[in-house]
C-alpha cells in the first residue's frame, strides 16, 4: 500500500529530529563544561549519533526508508532509487526535524545552573578554522566532508539491493555513521548532513552561520560522488517476468517473486 506525503514528511521530521537531539545534544549536555572529566568525550558523541540513526532506521524505515540527510535523499534520487518528486516532502520533513532538534537542545542547556550561552563555541557546530576543533583548515574539512558523505551514501545504497538482508539495514548505516563520526569530528565535527549543521547553526549564530554554506555544498557533492561509486560497482538486478521461478533467490534457493509493488 503506498505511503502517503505527509507520513512520509513526518516521519522524516521525527527521524531528523531523534539524529540531532541525540547525536548534537550529546555533544552539548554530556560533553564539556557541563561534566568537565567525566565528559563522554568523542567516542560517546560518535556511538551517541550512530545509535540516534540506528533506532530510527527500525522505527521508520517502514515509512520513509530513514532518510533523515538531505544528502542521502540525494544520493538515491541520483542512483534512481527515489523520483525526484519525493525530493521536497523528504526535504521539508528533515528541515523541520533538524530545527525541532536543535531548538530542544537549546531548550533544555538552558536550564543549567548558570546559564548558558548557545554560541558556536557550546553548540556543537561544525566549521573549520577557529570551529574546528583541531583548528583544520576549510581544504581538510571539504576533503573529509565529501569523502565521508560519499562513504555513507554508498553504504546506504548498498542496503537497498535486494540480495542484501533487511533487517541489518540499520545496523549497517548506523555502525558506519559512528565510523564516520570517529574519524572527522576532530576535523569539522561531523557534519555529512546538512540539516544537522541547520538545526544547531541557526541557534548558535555568528561564524556557524556563516560558514553553513560548506555543510550543505560539501556533502551534497559527497552524495553524488558516493551514488557514482555505487551505480559503478552496482550488479544489475535481473528482474524475471511476474510468476516465474526466481533460480538466483537471495537464500540461493528458487523462488517466486510476486508482483512489484510501485509506490507513488
Amino acid at each position: 500500500m503506498p505511503v502517503s506525503r505527509s507520513r512520509i514528511a513526518v516521519a522524516e521530521a521525527i527521524g531528523t529530529f531523534v539524529l540531532v537531539l541525540g547525536g548534537a545534544g550529546t555533544a552539548v549536555l554530556a560533553t564539556g563544561g557541563f561534566f568537565g572529566e567525566g565528559s563522554v568525550g568523542v567516542l560517546g558523541v560518535a556511538l551517541a549519533f550512530g545509535l540516534s540513526l540506528l533506532v530510527m532506521a527500525y522505527a521508520i524505515g517502514n515509512i520513509s526508508g530513514c532518510h533523515i540527510n538531505p544528502a542521502v535523499t540525494v544520493g538515491l534520487v541520483l542512483a534512481r532509487k527515489l523520483s525526484p518528486r519525493e525530493l521536497p516532502t523528504y526535504l521539508a520533513g528533515q528541515v523541520v526535524g533538524g530545527i525541532a532538534g536543535g531548538l530542544a537542545i537549546w531548550a533544555i542547556a538552558a536550564g543549567a545552573a548558570g546559564g548558558f550561552d548557545p554560541g558556536p563555541a557550546n553548540f556543537a557546530v561544525n566549521g573549520w578554522g577557529e570551529l574546528s576543533p583541531g583548528g583544520f583548515s576549510l581544504a581538510s574539512v571539504a576533503i573529509t566532508e565529501i569523502l565521508l558523505t560519499a562513504l555513507l551514501v554508498f553504504v546506504v545504497l548498498s542496503t537497498t539491493h535486494r540480495r542484501f538482508v533487511p533487517v541489518a539495514g540499520g545496523l549497517a548505516v548506523g555502525l558506519t555513521l559512528t565510523l564516520i563520526h570517529l574519524i572527522s569530528i576532530p576535523i569539522s565535527n561531523t557534519s555529512v548532513n546538512p540539516v544537522r549543521s541547520l538545526g544547531v547553526a541557526v541557534f548558535a549564530g555568528g561564524d556557524a552561520l556563516v560558514q553553513l554554506w560548506a555543510f550543505v555544498v560539501f556533502p551534497l557533492v559527497g552524495a553524488a560522488l558516493g551514488a557514482l561509486a555505487w551505480m559503478f560497482l552496482d550488479e544489475p538486478e535481473r528482474e524475471p517476468e511476474v510468476g516465474v521461478i526466481d533460480l538466483e533467490g537471495a537464500d540461493g534457493e528458487a523462488e517466486v517473486r510476486p508482483p512489484p509493488t510501485i509506490r507513488t
